[in-house]
């Protein structure tokens, strides 16, 4: 489990496709202090597994059904990745649920500043729509970010400075891919209400997730 705060920006070092699987070789500091082999790493927002690692970097395998769901094959040595460990019991809870588990990938449309703010426009799929809400939150490539805007083709986050600073979104452009993950809690109670698989049009908004006591 993790909260979408960022720890560290690592670098690609090398990813090694073999067939629709793989493994990625990730330069890093930070979060490596306290990692041991089989521990958790999300990486652009995808939990992976350290599978071996040195004083420098770790390797995690990538599985078919990774790059199917994620941009993690765009990557390329020298790439910008977004990393953070698992949330230790003890640690504060900043951002908010993760699992690490992308639902999808969606495409920046354009960047529009804002006094200290930059507000990111992104379009995705109806399934992923459909649990988006506005001052819901979603993650971006494992950013934990606020919904400032929804529409029936995309959604806006507003982006503050230390955000912009310390993690990749600001670096990407327009017509890159992003990893999302939609509110986990969003999912499990559309779920259970029967609301079926997510479609355009989901009745989980705001207004009714308060109404039933959410």
């Amino acid at each position: 489990m993790f909260t979408g705060i960022i720890e560290e920006l690592g670098v690609v070092k090398g990813l090694a496709v073999r067939g629709p699987s793989g493994q990625i070789t990730i330069q890093a500091k930070k979060v490596l202090e306290g990692t041991r082999t089989g521990d958790s790493i999300a990486v652009n927002g995808i939990c992976l597994t350290v599978v071996s690692m040195d004083q420098d970097s770790f390797t995690a395998d990538v599985m078919a059904e990774t790059f199917r769901r994620s941009s993690l094959g765009d990557c390329q040595p020298g790439s910008l990745v977004n990393l953070e460990r698992a949330m230790a019991a003890d640690g504060r809870f900043g951002g908010h649920i993760v699992s690490g588990h992308i639902d999808g990938t969606g495409v920046i449309r354009e960047y529009r500043t804002e006094a200290n703010a930059v507000w990111v426009r992104i379009k995705a799929a109806p399934e992923i729509l459909g649990l988006v809400v506005e001052k819901g939150s979603i993650s971006i490539d494992g950013i934990s970010l606020t919904v400032a805007a929804v529409s029936g083709t995309d959604f806006q986050v507003s982006v503050i400075p230390h955000t912009g600073q310390e993690t990749t979104l600001l670096r990407k452009r327009p017509g890159d891919r992003v990893n999302l993950e939609n509110d986990l809690v969003g999912k499990y109670v559309e779920k259970l209400l029967g609301a079926g698989t997510r479609k355009p049009g989901s009745r989980i908004t705001m207004e009714f997730l308060e109404e039933n006591g959410f």
